[in-house]
């Protein structure tokens, strides 16, 4: 399965969980490897390629720094690191996607940082929506139905408002925070849990009522619903219950012939959750791609 990944992803200055944990799980992936993964490097993305999504003059700030205020509108520091960090990350999210269509099946990205992008400014720590971007590429070069599916704790407004009114794009958030919160329209679905035990049901009832079997599944697939990260998790919701959560996912996609690509999205370390344990999180999604590949 591959795996993309480059040094870009970390070369902003601005330390935060999204700006570092790639490099973490790469680190802990060739100190203890997954049987089936290859490390690949995407190719970045380019202004054009951004802007199929977002405003030209938020993808120049991003690029040069100026205007300041817009290019840091996602609230991390502006530096020469952020264009390179953004362009690949997003274009691991694309090439994942690509890769999982042409015919491998099942793909990921050590992407983070997507969802709450607006189309002219960020927000939220999400510089660029690679998820949005990835579904209107593949749209682009030949699929004809893309599914996003959003679990990460927050919900995923940035992507809502991109994707809105497109035919050929669905979406389902099932999210167990308000934050970024949206009314959903034609046939996406938002739902926000509060109660655990009601996550895993909510999430197996959307996936098993779709009308139609995409294309390609865009999964977003944040371990801040971990009832340890102080950014987003739900009491109750523990490691047992995210791994029976990708499991329900990969073998949900596998069982339809549905091409998965993953992303890493939310998931922080904090005094409930040290940063070797935000890792493993992160792996288990990786492992049950693995096991899972078409």
């Amino acid at each position: 399965m591959k795996l993309y990944y480059s040094a870009d992803y970390v070369a902003a200055s601005d330390s935060f969980d999204t700006t570092r944990k790639s490099g973490w799980i790469t680190k802990s992936l060739r100190v203890k490897p997954i049987a089936g993964v290859e490390i690949v490097p995407p190719v970045s993305l380019t202004v054009d390629d951004i802007c199929r999504v977002h405003d030209r003059r938020y993808v120049e700030a991003v690029r040069t720094g100026e205007p300041r205020e817009l290019a840091q509108s996602q609230n991390f520091t502006w530096d020469q690191g952020m264009w390179p960090m953004v362009t690949a990350s997003n274009g691991g999210a694309v090439a994942a996607a690509r890769a999982a269509w042409s015919g491998d099946g099942v793909s990921g990205s050590l992407s983070s940082g997507l969802h709450h992008a607006q189309h002219e400014r960020g927000a939220a720590f999400c510089t660029f929506n690679g998820l949005a971007i990835a579904a209107k590429t593949l749209l682009a070069e030949g699929a004809h139905s893309v599914l996003i599916l959003d679990l990460d704790a927050h919900c995923g407004g940035g992507t809502h408002w991109l994707i809105d009114g497109d035919e050929h794009i669905r979406s389902i958030d099932v999210a167990v925070n308000g934050v970024d919160g949206y009314m959903p329209s034609g046939e996406n679905t938002l739902d926000i849990v509060r109660v655990a035990g009601d996550y895993l049901p909510m999430i197996e009832m959307r996936l098993g009522e779709l009308p139609a079997t995409p294309d390609l599944c865009i999964y977003n697939a944040g371990m801040d619903p971990d009832e340890r990260c102080e950014i987003g998790g739900l009491p109750g919701i523990d490691e047992s219950i995210l791994r029976k959560r990708e499991e329900l996912v990969f073998d949900w996609a596998k069982s339809h012939r549905i091409p998965i690509a993953f992303v890493l999205a939310g998931g922080y370390s904090g005094s409930m959750l040290a940063q070797n344990e935000l890792v493993d999180l992160h792996r288990i999604t990786i492992e049950t791609a693995c096991r899972t590949t078409m």
